[in-house]
């Protein structure tokens, strides 16, 4: 990084507010195609070091795409971070403007790594994958009501019950189509299924919400899918280990898919039942074989190499 300017862009769903380093310029465009095509321009002559904004939900996704695609570095944060950063420093207070300061700050106290522009069709499968996950919990708490639901309530929760499940259906059929017709995903659909225990929602999610698998060694990705375990020791008090933070969507699809491979992969199962035995509690096993599962995908497809239990046991 050559440049000294860092770039803080509090984007709402109407407005962008931003905020340089250190000149402390700012100003508020619109979050509009137009506001995009200004703020491209704007900071293509400024040269910043770093632009930073926050995961908002999705909505910062079109600038994001926008900055990346005309060579602006961009980095897209977690807002806990940013908020336990603008308590660190003393600011509580908020305003659109004031958290553009914090992001700007932020990013030239931290320096997060850039991110590289999104794949339109990686960034589509994970949409599609998030839908399907969405409509598959509005049907659970659906099918919870039925069952307490009055004689005169239950006809219309079971055909929203029945829409749902038609929803449900058509997704996976479009995501079963990307994967059949991009080589890429094709190949390493078929890598990740050939591992029991893996079926088409855990490799949908893998390939559409965890796009650096394969690409990072075993510690950093079990810490991207929060699965690595933290220390919490202090002094001579030692605290147990426990995992937080990372991406939910996909730990959760990895959570169930480990539940499977304890019954059925014989590297995961003999694993599973050899922490029981040990003594490690049942959710504490489930974890660990979450994290190994993790870990055996991201060396295959690192290594391009269909499953070979041999090679996972160690």
């Amino acid at each position: 990084m050559t440049s000294n300017r860092f770039v803080g862009i509090d984007v709402s769903r109407t407005s962008l507010d931003g905020f340089v380093r250190p000149s402390g310029e700012t100003w508020t465009e619109p979050n509009s195609p137009q506001g995009h095509a200004l703020l491209v321009r704007k900071l293509t002559k400024l040269g910043p070091a770093l632009v930073v904004l926050e995961a908002s939900g999705g909505i910062q996704r079109p600038l994001a795409r926008a900055l990346g695609q005309a060579g602006v570095p961009v980095a897209v944060v977690n807002p806990r971070q940013v908020r336990d950063f603008a308590r660190a420093v003393g600011c509580l207070a908020k305003t659109d403007t004031l958290d553009a300061e914090i992001l700007a700050w932020f990013g030239e106290a931290i320096k997060p790594d850039p991110q590289p522009v999104p794949d339109p069709e990686v960034q589509h499968l994970s949409d599609l994958v998030s839908r399907r996950r969405q409509l598959v919990e509005i049907a659970a708490g659906e099918k919870n009501r039925l069952g307490t639901a009055a004689p005169e309530i239950r006809p219309g929760i079971e055909r929203h019950l029945r829409w749902l499940e038609g929803e449900v259906e058509g997704l996976e059929q479009e995501i079963a189509r990307l994967e059949r017709e991009d080589p890429r995903w094709r190949e390493r659909e078929t890598l990740l299924r050939s591992v029991p225990g893996v079926g088409p929602v855990l490799s949908a999610t893998l390939l559409g919400c965890l796009p650096e698998l394969g690409q990072l060694n075993r510690k950093k990705i079990a810490a991207l899918v929060g699965v690595a375990p933290f220390n919490r020791d202090s002094g001579a008090r030692s605290g147990k280990r426990s995992v937080w933070g990372g991406r939910g969507n996909v730990r959760t699809v990895l959570y169930m898919g480990a539940l499977t491979a304890v019954r059925c992969n014989p590297v995961l199962h003999s694993f599973y039942h050899r922490l029981l035995a040990s003594g490690k509690p049942t959710k504490v096993a489930l974890v660990a074989c979450m994290r190994k599962l993790l870990v055996i995908l991201n060396s295959m497809l690192h290594h391009n190499t269909p499953w070979n239990p041999e090679i996972a046991r160690p």
